[in-house]
């Protein structure tokens, strides 16, 4: 069996999509993973199973759909490919602690990776992967011009975004 980490994206945000903890963890266990956590209220999972990550998105997916009657994008990757992307940000110890990691569904095409480094904003550094772009800005969160929303729109994928500290509880929850 796997580990994997599967990431909600917009649920209990503002008072939206509202999806308590319990019945998070309710829902892993039906579903039938095994030693199923959830961190916090926000969609932050982890479970394991011995189906892929796509057979996985789409089994959550679906579970919720048919429970809350909305649709959420889902990032599901490995817990192995989890630590690699947190361990790979290319930011100072300093800069990465108060940093983004956007994870991104799918791998984004050529062009329109071109289009999104196309891209200037004063106060806003990003490093962009296949399956993560990296982000660190002196502004706040809130004031910024490449949020979640830019970046799915430019990348044309699925995508969530946690910081530091979410990305670090979620790799101290993982099995040694």
């Amino acid at each position: 069996m796997k580990t994997y980490i599967a990431l909600l994206r917009g649920i209990n945000v503002g008072g939206h999509k509202k999806f308590p903890k319990a019945e998070q963890l309710e829902m892993l266990n039906k579903l039938g993973f095994k030693n199923s956590q959830v961190y916090i209220h926000t969609g932050n999972w982890v479970f394991e199973s011995n189906e892929k990550e796509e057979a996985l998105s789409l089994k959550i997916s679906e579970a919720i759909t048919q429970k809350h009657s909305w649709e959420v994008p889902i990032v599901v990757i490995t817990a192995l490919d989890f630590k690699t992307i947190f361990n790979s940000c290319p930011w100072s110890k300093e800069k990465k602690e108060k940093s983004y990691f956007t994870l991104l569904a799918t791998n984004p095409a050529e062009e329109n990776k071109a289009i999104l480094n196309g891209y200037e904003f004063t106060e806003e550094e990003w490093h962009l992967t296949d399956k993560c772009l990296y982000f660190f800005s002196t502004i706040s969160a809130a004031r910024v011009k490449m949020n979640n929303n830019f970046i799915e729109q430019k990348l044309k994928v699925s995508a969530t975004s946690r910081n530091y500290k979410t990305m670090a509880k979620l790799i101290a929850l993982l099995p040694a």
